[in-house]
This record gives C-alpha cells, sequence and structure tokens, in this order.
C-alpha cells in the first residue's frame, strides 16, 4: 500500500534547433511516497550485485532487500576497488578485483546454483563480464550500457544459459518506448514534414547522450520526421538542469529528464512527449523484477534464453 502526495510546478525551457530558440514549459514534479510492505515474504533468489560500490549497484541492492531477495555478500570491481568491503543495507560486501574474478565466481556458483549476477559494471567491462558469466555458466541480468552488443548477444546465445539484456530497465520508460515502436511501425509517416527539437538532461557524469533518446528518434524517423542524432540539446550543466530544465537540486546526481517538440510545417500544430526521471530507484525496482522474472523462466526450462524488458513488461506479473 502506497501514500503519496504529488505536486507540479511549471519552469520553462530554452530549445535551440537550426539557430533558432523556442522558449516553452517543463513541469517539475516534486513528490513524496510512503511505502508500507504488505508481505514479509522472502524470495529465496541468490544473486551477486556486480559493481555494487557504484551508484545504481548500490539502488540495486537497496530494492533487492526490500523485495526480500538473498544478497551474497561478493561484487566484482575495478583493479582499484579489490579488497576492499562496503557495506549496503547493513550488509557487507567484499569487492574482487578482475584476476579473481572467475574463481570467485565458479565458488559462488557451485555454492549457490540458483544464482543470477546482476551487472552493473561499467561499458568496458560489459563483453568480459559476459563472456565470464558465459564460460562458468551463470544466468545475468546486463543493465550496464555500452559494449559491442552484437557480440554480447552472440557470446550468450552460443552458450546457451539465460539473460535479461536491457539498456533500459525503468518499466515505465520501457512501456513509453514500445508504445512509441508500435505507432511507428503501424503508422509509417504520419508525422512526415514535422521537425522536431530534443533535450536531454543528464547528471554532469554522463558524457553520452542517453541511448533511450535514440531510441525515441529512431521511431520519430519511422514516422517520416527528418532529424540527426547531433542536432540533441544535451543538458550537463547543473546552472541550466535547475534554472532551465527544472531538475530539484537534490537529483542532480541522478536525473533523466527528455523532452521531444514536434512541430508540422506551417507551425499550426505541435506535440509534445515527455518523461521525467528522478533518482535511481525506477532501474532498480525494474531490475529487481527482471530478476523475478528471469528466475521463473529458468526454473520453467523455457526454450527462449534471452530475454529484454519489453520480455518482462509482456508477463504482467511485476510486483
Amino acid at each position: 500500500m502506497a501514500a503519496s502526495c504529488v505536486n507540479m510546478r511549471p519552469r520553462t525551457f530554452t530549445l535551440s534547433h537550426h539557430g533558432k530558440q523556442r522558449t516553452g514549459t517543463l513541469l517539475r514534479w516534486r513528490s513524496s511516497m510512503t511505502i508500507v510492505s504488505m508481505s514479509t515474504n522472502k524470495i529465496d533468489i541468490p544473486i551477486m550485485v556486480n559493481g555494487s560500490n557504484g551508484k545504481m549497484g548500490k539502488a540495486v541492492i537497496k530494492a533487492a532487500d526490500s523485495a526480500g531477495l538473498q544478497i551474497l555478500p561478493v561484487s566484482f570491481g575495478s583493479p582499484d576497488e579489490s579488497g576492499q568491503t562496503i557495506q549496503v543495507c547493513g550488509k557487507d560486501i567484499k569487492i574482487h578485483g578482475p584476476s579473481e574474478r572467475e574463481g570467485v565466481l565458479a565458488s559462488v556458483f557451485d555454492e549457490h546454483p540458483d544464482l543470477i549476477v546482476v551487472d552493473y559494471t561499467v561499458p568496458a567491462a560489459v563483453n568480459d563480464n559476459a563472456d565470464l558469466y558465459s564460460k562458468v555458466g551463470v544466468p545475468f541480468v546486463m543493465g550496464t550500457t555500452g559494449g559491442d552488443r552484437e557480440r554480447l548477444y552472440k557470446t550468450v546465445e552460443d552458450s546457451k544459459i539465460y539473460a535479461v539484456i536491457s539498456p533500459q530497465m525503468g518499466k515505465q520508460v520501457v512501456a513509453f518506448l514500445a508504445a512509441m515502436e508500435i505507432m511507428a511501425e503501424q503508422f509509417p509517416g504520419a508525422f512526415s514534414g514535422y521537425s522536431l527539437q530534443v533535450l536531454e538532461s543528464h547528471q554532469a557524469g554522463k558524457l553520452d547522450t542517453s541511448g533511450t533518446a535514440k531510441a525515441v528518434i529512431s521511431c520519430f524517423q519511422k514516422l517520416g520526421v527528418s532529424f540527426d542524432m547531433d542536432e540533441i540539446q544535451m543538458i550537463r550543466d547543473p546552472k541550466q538542469q535547475i534554472e532551465m530544465v527544472g531538475v530539484p537540486e537534490e537529483h542532480l546526481s541522478g536525473h533523466a529528464f527528455h523532452m521531444y517538440h514536434l512541430t508540422s510545417p506551417d507551425q499550426t500544430v505541435s506535440f509534445e512527449f515527455q518523461h521525467n526521471v528522478c533518482g535511481r530507484s525506477i532501474y532498480a525496482e525494474g531490475t529487481v523484477d527482471a530478476v523475478i522474472f528471469l528466475a521463473k523462466k529458468i526454473q520453467s526450462k523455457a526454450d527462449k534464453r534471452i530475454y529484454n524488458m519489453i520480455d518482462v513488461l509482456r508477463e504482467g506479473k511485476m510486483r
């Protein structure tokens, strides 16, 4: 059961497009939510969260702990983190460096044959980690972005292990993306001639362009809109994020604000699509659902082995 209070405040923003500027309004959402658990049932799924020293790793551990998953006290990290012990949700987790990975994983998997690994490391480690999970035979949920995705899928396919792979774990955002893809597939060219302006704001540490924004833009392109990815307006300056975009100051270190504005050729019709995320809980909760989903697929010995968050959504049994 959840009780929530939501306040909405309008904020102005300015988009630049082909030398022209447009001022509009972004809605600033502030919410507070109190959650009361209605169940204390423990979900007996052992998980190992790699990248547990990072912000997403810690968020996943907190969400998994709340859901009752069994969080194992081991994790993979960088060479500099090797040997460290961190504490998350009152649990001590020892971090192992690259040289120890295979031995540690094999030992943990031997002790916990129902193990599922959750990966929130770094893009440069995606393929090496997937190679290791496949070699040992451990199913995993990959939330880390980047890497050679084609190689990633081939590695998992060849090994025949179970995995959920998705660069976007936010369930509601994934549902929005799915709706966009359906519209693009069923109504190609519906927005032919329209111009598109895109603004996306993320924490300063995110140097690359949002993969979610690129996915949405590809749908608009199928709908007939002419737009180059380098036209995306990326906001990374904290001062602009507060004043122009309306990001709450407490979420400057972790947010994802997206706005897509479409205008007809004669400037008489416009459409706006917007999705704003503060914090990381939406991704952490989606990751926990992906773990539970994957455990059920493994238990039922499903023929399909590689899944994404669309598959998790279609299952319709999320918490």
